[in-house]
């Protein structure tokens, strides 16, 4: 998708809080350990030793080597293809979802991934809504798979109950999309909130985000590392970027700048006017 639709520009997502210090990107240090360790057996072994890395499709046999691993996945999970169709081995019930939509630009993005669905005996149904009842769907999870973005602050704090916690798994409005009921990252989020400083909310995020991604309640799309910004060069700017990107209020106006802006539309208008009747 990145090479094909978007000409390559995007990132593609590893983590809840991607592009930030709190992202868990490598394997886990010493002091995440520390804080991981009365979790073993209830998280997954993987939280311990190696950073979550979503599947890839490059290479030619990208797509077709998934899906050989997800049909092996599912086979272990109680599934099996029966006449091309991908049924549960005990109730023979098929295997099928609803992609929740409400904007037809992502129908591009949604396509490829039905179609590889389908070639694994899944069937997957795109609903294309407007913006009312989306809202209104997904205020009430009402939905089997829709997209989502979860936007975090430079201070991760209680709003992290709210995406996260139990609590919230079954309040509508809330940011638990996925429904997520788990004691750890309940722990994990209540640890963060009452961090004594910021090296150990640094790390206590980390823990936080890697137990999310290997619980496997999404499928990381991609983000940009950098802010894509067309202006006259009137401009300057501080040397170092804000955390946060570029910020309009930090700019400043510089007449000689903007001397020379001027100058040159002026000529270029001359020029296009020469020769020509009024």
């Amino acid at each position: 998708t990145n090479a094909a639709l978007f000409y390559g520009v995007y990132r593609r997502t590893r983590s809840y809080f991607a592009n930030s210090v709190f992202a868990a990107e490598n394997p886990p240090d010493a002091d995440e350990l520390a804080v991981l360790e009365p979790y073993r057996g209830k998280v997954p072994d993987e939280v311990f030793t190696r950073p979550y890395r979503p599947p890839t499709t490059k290479g030619k046999e990208g797509v077709r080597e998934n899906i050989i691993r997800g049909l092996a996945l599912m086979e272990q999970a109680g599934w099996t293809v029966r006449k091309g169709v991908l049924v549960h081995k005990k109730t023979g019930r098929p295997f099928r979802f609803e992609i929740l939509l409400n904007n037809p630009s992502f129908e591009r993005i949604a396509e490829p991934f039905v179609r590889n669905l389908k070639r694994m005996g899944i069937t997957a149904r795109m609903r294309l809504v407007d913006s009312s009842q989306y809202e209104n769907r997904r205020k009430n999870f009402n939905f089997d798979v829709t997209l989502a973005i979860w936007r975090q602050s430079l201070s991760p704090g209680n709003e992290q109950r709210n995406m996260w916690e139990s609590a919230a798994a079954d309040v509508p409005g809330s940011f638990n999309f996925a429904g997520i009921k788990d004691p750890v990252v309940d722990d994990l989020v209540e640890r963060a909130l009452i961090a004594g400083d910021r090296k150990a909310l640094i790390t206590d995020i980390r823990a936080l985000d890697r137990v999310l991604l290997w619980g496997h309640y999404v499928i990381p799309h991609w983000h940009s590392r950098a802010d894509r910004v067309a202006f006259w060069d009137r401009f300057a700017w501080p040397a170092e970027t804000p955390a946060l990107g570029f910020q309009l209020d930090t700019w400043w106006f510089v007449p000689a700048r903007s001397a020379r802006v001027d100058s040159g539309l002026a000529a270029i208008s001359e020029s296009g006017t020469q020769g020509k009747a009024p």
